[in-house]
């Protein structure tokens, strides 16, 4: 067995492979950029090593610093985790120099596996179907156009060195695919080092099908049943389950035989994951593609199988035999996982950075998370978005939805935009509970995109309570007045609210102090958690509304808030500037306005208005279309960002004249940052 293991990745996989180390006695080495000094893998490794600053091209991408790392610390073995370098053949390379032990498949299979070009065309040779499209290595323009004609429209580009919904777009003519392809290329070659693409006909209404392949360095190969992975957002997976309803028993086979036949054609050697689409018009399987590492929802299979992939994946690359044969492999029950990302799902799920002010993760036997973030985790615009998975264990599928669900209620997380909310809507979906998944689910569900629930006006009645205990806390702390009990609560007295004070919330949509529909006046008399609050709510049927409130504090950030006589616990994250309530996965968001900006910026936009293009989140210029004097049309895009490895065009929300540029390609820049002044036209 190996006897120390560097784990070349970092967050939630990280803290997820240490953990099968520590079960093995392994001594387990992180390493960590300065953007993760003080993550949550780093504390829980038994050594760490800095590799690099907070650009993953200078640290977890740059295979030497990784090496460097593993030499320092005397290591035998490198896992890679998912992403980053776990499908790097230069990694490999490096790992055979040195005689260290590399946790994956041998080389000749990832460069095979790696390129959907040449695994399409390896498994039409290997006999397995895969979906009509050109796969060709002419890359030129002028040639995708003709075979993009060739295949028909609506068709997908795809990058060829890698998926994650990067570089890959829908194309419904021949127009529209001389616009996609210069920006999928360039996204493809930023995060995969390698711009080639394929184009393949578009399956309307697919079914995201994959099957868990293991094998060992004796010739011995085995799946581990299949997963379902069709609701996804922008090309990118959300919930995952294992088994997969509503399949044949013949399709079954014909998913787990192409694996297998996949796989030893390529001598493979490692845990690996086979990709299918499956056509509901048809029932028709085509292989999509090999994903020659550990997934992200490998956790779904674990829960049915009852086995550590994680702890096979090293026993294999230590030259052990699989663990168990085809016969012996048995599925019982039902696993569903979801992705909790630091994103916002109603903002076409723009990424979110901040830092972690409270966190609680759900405790259930039935409900397991895997997570790489705590409480006071800074959240930057340099990694993926992802936070943790959650995963719902049960005899059977509505038992595993429903453990999920209970977690994804009592998962408690401030400080940083996320889609929790989200995630226990589409558990709670019909579309969901009742039927055969698709790729069309959410668009299909959530008709003009997600929304959070309007749950009337308790969280901003909350809000604006809040706002006024937490200044009663400040006084009572700069005089000294000890906190007095009452029943379960800390209750907090300020003798000098005994009048009447005034809240002014903004409802934190767009960064704007504009009155317009979002600005609300709350009138608050009382004190001692015993409130009497008038308010005058924007937009509300109850424009002018009287309640009755008795609110006390659970802890330290959770506050108790009866309203009329019934009740809601929130937990609190606040700043000067603005406050968050956040309840049973769903956040809500308000500006604190003064008196002051209410009389002087009822017009003004905090991040420039209309007349400026703002970066809409942290990140690199890559590209900067417009020249100052330059004539521009609303909609227009007029710079393009890079934040969490994908591409964001930033447009001109009217027409106008370039004026003055803020910003050069290369810049890193901060959310809000204004990047280009716009002037009239005339």
């Amino acid at each position: 067995m190996i006897k120390s293991l560097l784990v070349a990745n970092r967050g939630e996989i990280a803290v997820r492979i240490m953990r099968t180390c520590q079960k093995l006695g392994i001594r387990a080495v992180a390493v960590y950029s300065e953007a993760d000094r003080y993550a949550r893998h780093v504390a829980q490794a038994d050594e760490a090593v800095l590799i690099g600053p907070a650009e993953s091209a200078q640290s977890y991408l740059k295979a030497e610093n990784i090496i460097a790392a593993a030499k320092q610390t005397g290591v035998e073995a490198i896992h890679p985790g998912y992403g980053f370098l776990s499908e790097s053949e230069a990694l490999i390379s490096l790992c055979e120099q040195e005689g260290i032990i590399f946790v994956g498949p041998n080389r000749q299979a990832i460069r095979l596996m790696g390129s959907k070009i040449e695994s399409k065309a390896l498994a039409q040779n290997a006999g397995v179907p895969t979906i009509p499209g050109y796969h060709g290595a002419d890359q030129s323009a002028a040639t995708l156009l003709v075979e993009g004609d060739k295949v028909g429209y609506p068709l997908m580009i795809k990058a060829s060195a890698g998926g994650g919904g990067k570089g890959m777009r829908r194309v419904d003519n021949s127009e529209q695919l001389v616009r996609e392809l210069p920006q999928a290329k360039q996204e493809a070659l930023a995060g995969f080092g390698d711009d080639k693409v394929l184009l393949e006909k578009l399956i309307e209404e697919p079914r995201h099908i994959e099957v868990q392949l293991a094998a060992d360095h004796h010739g011995n190969s085995v799946h581990l049943f299949e997963r379902e992975c069709s609701i996804q957002r922008n090309h990118q997976k959300v919930i995952e389950e294992a088994p997969a309803g509503f399949l044949s028993d013949a399709q079954r086979q014909v998913l787990f035989a192409s694996a297998i036949t996949l796989g030893q054609a390529v001598n493979y050697d490692s845990l690996g994951t086979v990709e299918f689409l499956l056509d509901q018009s048809n029932g028709e399987v085509y292989f999509l593609e090999m994903n020659t590492r550990l997934q992200v929802e490998h956790p779904v299979t674990e829960a049915i199988t009852g086995f550590d992939l994680v702890e096979w994946q090293i026993r294999i690359a230590a030259g052990e035999k699989l663990p168990r044969a085809q016969a012996d492999i048995h599925s019982s029950g039902w696993a569903i996982e979801a992705r909790v990302n630091a994103e916002d799902p109603a903002n076409n799920y723009r990424p979110q950075t901040g830092t972690i002010a409270i966190y609680n993760e759900p405790e259930h036997s039935d409900v397991r998370v895997d997570s790489g973030v705590q409480k006071g985790s800074v959240l930057g615009p340099y990694y993926d978005p992802m936070l943790a998975k959650v995963i719902g264990i049960g005899d059977n599928r509505e038992r595993a939805r429903s453990a999920l669900q209970r977690g994804i209620d009592n998962f408690t997380l401030s400080g940083v935009g996320n889609n929790l909310g989200f995630l226990g809507d589409i558990l709670r979906h019909p579309n969901f509970v009742d039927k055969a998944l698709t790729t069309r689910f959410l668009e299909e569900s959530f008709s003009g995109g997600w929304q959070a629930a309007n749950t009337d006006n308790k969280p901003l009645i909350c809000a604006a309570v809040a706002r006024i205990m937490l200044l009663e806390q400040q006084d009572s702390q700069m005089h000294n007045s000890p906190f007095q009990s009452l029943g379960a609560f800390r209750v907090l007295d300020r003798a000098g609210l005994a009048g009447k004070s005034r809240v002014i919330l903004k409802d934190k949509i767009k960064d704007t102090l504009d009155t317009e529909g979002g600005i609300h006046l709350l009138t608050i008399s009382g004190s001692q958690g015993r409130y009497q609050l008038s308010a005058q709510i924007t937009g509300a049927d109850d424009a002018k509304s009287e309640h009755r409130i008795l609110a006390g504090w659970i802890g330290e950030q959770n506050l108790q808030v009866e309203i009329d006589g019934h009740t809601q616990s929130f937990s609190i994250d606040n700043t000067d500037a603005a406050i968050t309530l956040t309840d049973k996965g769903t956040s809500h968001h308000y500006l604190c306005l003064s008196e002051q900006d209410l009389a002087l910026g009822k017009s003004q936009s905090v991040s420039g208005g209309d007349s400026s293009i703002s970066a809409s989140l942290p990140g690199q210029v890559v590209e900067i279309k417009v020249a100052t004097g330059d004539s521009v049309t609303s909609g227009d895009t007029l710079v393009v960002l890079d934040s969490m490895k994908l591409l964001h065009n930033l447009t001109a929300a009217t027409d106008g004249v370039v004026g003055e540029i803020f910003c050069s390609v290369g810049d890193s820049v901060e959310g809000g940052a204004i990047l280009i002044e716009l002037e009239p036209g005339e």
